[in-house]
């Protein structure tokens, strides 16, 4: 077998048509249009691109004289091509394989826990260790189709790359989990953070509650999540920690929720109480959240975006406490920015804030839940929606 090299271009439009060919399979072949849509996409690719049709025909042409793409017609009758990818064949790649070269061929370097989470649309590894022992097989081909970068200075896990070309990020990876200071926020200690989220959220309260009012109306799969709750999780009350002004609980009580708000900031709670004033809001830290009145605990707990100011080290404990106040079989839900960065901001929602926010560590997030006692049933990762810049981890766990 002679391994392709590939250019980055090349390399963007075949890890394209190999991801879409698995995710929309009655919409493949792809059309020139769609193709561009495919490649340009600003979720699942780094670097973000931006090719033109003339360029993407171009990338096409020489993809075809290499017999690494065929293009074929829409249908009888029509003069819409549409181009379909021929690398699988070309390098006899299983599922597995497959799958595991299509991100790395749209994403650069990545460490295997990385991988197994991203992969999850295009094949299912049981656990991370099978996905070495994929990375493993590709690497011992002859020639090597994948090799393992030498560790850099404060990452965890050594990180994969293809062997199919150049690749821009090989030699300065994206930082790993271990490399990103999360403990900062605690800098000046828990107390002084508190008070500055308090501040900051005291002072843009109005404004942040414009801003999101119809939050949830351009983000169907996170509807889609909170719907479930009053219909599936034990009957009981609800409790929306870090509820801002209080437009996730007003979401679950047009879905049928008995649902109490509870957030740090009084602004907040006196905007959801104005707003919904139908709902029970009160200023609390959800850290020492309580069982409700006249109930054992809550049926469901949900935290919609309540840990972006918290360090790593702050999680177990956290969850911990939270977890005790459901009941048997409670759920706890969330939705939590995930990535590698930390980043401090002094102007957010047309306010002077002092704010640091804090992308987790999914693997991080889903060990504290069962560090918690809580059992993940499920967990998705999906892109940014809307305003979001950045992943998200939405996540189902129950007190068992």
């Amino acid at each position: 077998m002679e391994r392709p090299v590939l250019d980055p271009a090349e390399q963007r439009v075949l890890g394209a048509l190999l991801e879409k060919e698995r995710t929309v399979p009655a919409s493949y072949p792809l059309s020139l249009n769609a193709l561009r849509t495919a490649c340009n996409q600003t979720t699942s690719r780094e670097p973000v691109s931006d090719y033109s049709d003339a360029e993407l025909e171009e990338i096409a042409r020489r993809l075809k004289q290499r017999e690494l793409l065929r293009v074929v017609w829409a249908g009888k009758g029509s003069r819409t091509l549409k181009y379909h990818q021929r690398l699988t064949d070309a390098l006899a790649l299983d599922d597995a394989e497959r799958a595991l070269l299509t991100v790395l061929l749209l994403r650069g370097p990545q460490a295997a826990g990385e991988l197994k989470s991203r992969t999850e649309r295009l094949h299912t590894f049981s656990d991370r260790s099978e996905v070495e022992n994929c990375l493993t097989r590709l690497a011992g081909r002859t020639p090597p189709l994948a090799a393992q970068l030498e560790r850099r200075a404060g990452q965890q896990d050594p990180r994969w790359s293809h062997l199919l070309g150049p690749v821009p990020d090989a030699t300065a990876a994206a930082p790993a989990s271990g490399s990103i200071d999360r403990e900062v926020v605690l800098a000046a200690g828990p107390a002084a953070r508190d008070a500055a989220v308090r501040d900051a959220y005291d002072a843009a309260a109005d404004a942040y509650a414009d801003a999101t009012a119809d939050d949830l109306n351009d983000k169907p799969f996170d509807r889609w999540l909170l719907e479930r709750i009053p219909d599936e999780a034990p009957a009981g009350p609800l409790v929306d920690v870090g509820c801002g002004p209080g437009h996730v609980a007003a979401f679950l009580a047009d879905a049928g929720a008995e649902v109490t708000g509870v957030d740090l900031s009084p602004a907040m709670i006196e905007r959801a109480q104005a707003d919904y004033g139908d709902l029970t809001f009160q200023v609390g830290d959800f850290a020492q959240l309580l069982r409700p009145p006249r109930n054992p605990g809550w049926a469901a707990l949900v935290a919609w975006n309540a840990f972006a100011h918290l360090a790593a080290s702050e999680l177990p404990g956290v969850f911990t406490t939270l977890a005790r106040t459901l009941i048997p079989g409670g759920w706890f839900v969330a939705n939590v920015e995930i990535g590698h960065e930390v980043r401090h901001v002094t102007q957010a929602w047309g306010r002077s804030v002092d704010l640091t926010f804090v992308r987790h560590d999914a693997g991080a997030v889903r060990d504290a839940l069962a560090a918690a006692g809580l059992r993940v049933d499920e967990w998705y990762i999906r892109g940014p929606q809307a305003d979001e810049e950045g992943e998200r981890l939405l996540v189902l766990a129950r007190r068992p």
